[in-house]
């Protein structure tokens, strides 16, 4: 039986799976790929079109990720204060 992982190359750019491999500090507005399922994007779009006026992806995700930050006591949230998004 072939598994995903069998179609997956055998090697790997040097230092790509290190820790140290990804920069530590992060500027005060920076950006990221992320990957979702088109099932997802699809959720996202209607969720935004669901609410009154245009909002873009991005805010809405922004918005979903700072209002989940929210809910998390104040201890384990080590983003609190940096909460501002342009």
């Amino acid at each position: 039986m072939e598994t995903l992982l069998d179609g997956a190359p055998l090697w790997r750019h040097p230092g790509a799976m290190l820790p140290d491999s990804k920069p530590t500090n992060v500027r005060s507005l920076d950006r990221i790929n992320l990957r979702l399922s088109a099932d997802t994007f699809e959720a996202i779009d209607a969720a935004r079109a669901a609410r009154p006026g245009a909002i873009s992806r991005n805010t809405w995700i922004t918005e979903a990720i700072e209002e989940k930050l929210a809910r998390m006591p104040a201890e384990d949230n080590a983003a609190e204060g940096l909460r501002s998004h342009a």
